[in-house]
């Protein structure tokens, strides 16, 4: 663990912040890191309660972070361990702001999986500040994708509810309306974000959409199931 930021500039801000994150990304595409996806976080009151952050915040996502339903997935390779349940968004069109919109994210969205988040803090989580957490790559740890890719047209997302299980216990329950009252709202605001750091989000880039439950603490050893429904189920293990 490193000590926060605000602890030691306590006058940064949060695009100093993202200036930060900008300049690891930059480092871990230049030793090849192949770049496939956004997280936008803190996006339901669940999540902005559980952390006392009131903003959504985003990071980025890399191929060596991605797992599919049923993988071994290695615990020391991450700190503060905790599960998130979300919706990834997989586009066939980019997006691009500042006036994108939830019906704009529908009609470039490919499909809609189900989808685990691993948060991963390497800062202290006392007393952080989403300042912190933005430089920090937005706790992002990795991603477990399951269940079937839904066309967006197919369902109504708000109504999208999950189960979680940790070691056959049920943890947390949700429904995607929690994010923003619609998964795909947290998408447009992403975009709108980005175009303000001269970025946009491209085809074939994977978006989490944002936690509808509180993160669930995770130990080694521990299983996970995170049953999506009609939309089928997640499943992993920490070793």
């Amino acid at each position: 663990m490193v000590p926060r930021i605000t602890a030691r500039w306590p006058e940064a801000t949060v695009e100093d912040s993202y200036a930060i994150q900008r300049v690891w990304r930059e480092q871990n595409v230049a030793a090849g890191r192949r770049l496939v996806g956004r997280k936008i976080g803190l996006t339901s009151r669940a999540m902005q309660a559980a952390t006392g952050i009131t903003e959504p915040d985003y990071g980025v996502m890399f191929d060596d972070t991605v797992w599919s339903t049923g993988a071994t997935i290695p615990f020391d390779d991450f700190s503060n361990v905790r599960i998130e349940v979300e919706l990834a968004f997989v586009l066939a069109r980019p997006l691009e702001g500042p006036h994108c919109s939830l019906v704009d994210v529908l009609r470039a969205t490919e499909y809609v999986v189900p989808a685990l988040e691993i948060l991963n803090s390497h800062v202290e989580l006392e007393g952080r500040t989403i300042v912190d957490t933005i430089a920090d790559n937005a706790a992002y740890g990795g991603m477990v994708l399951g269940g079937s890719p839904t066309a967006p047209d197919a369902v109504d997302l708000r109504w999208v509810s999950a189960l979680l299980y940790r070691n056959e216990t049920i943890e947390e329950t949700g429904v995607a309306a929690g994010v923003l009252n619609h998964p795909a709202t947290g998408v447009a605001w992403l975009a709108n974000k980005l175009h303000q750091h001269g970025d946009r989000l491209e085809a074939g880039e994977t978006i989490l959409a944002g936690s509808f439950t509180r993160p669930t603490w995770i130990s080694r050893g521990d299983s996970v199931l995170c049953d999506y429904g009609p939309m089928g189920t997640i499943t992993c293990r920490f070793l």
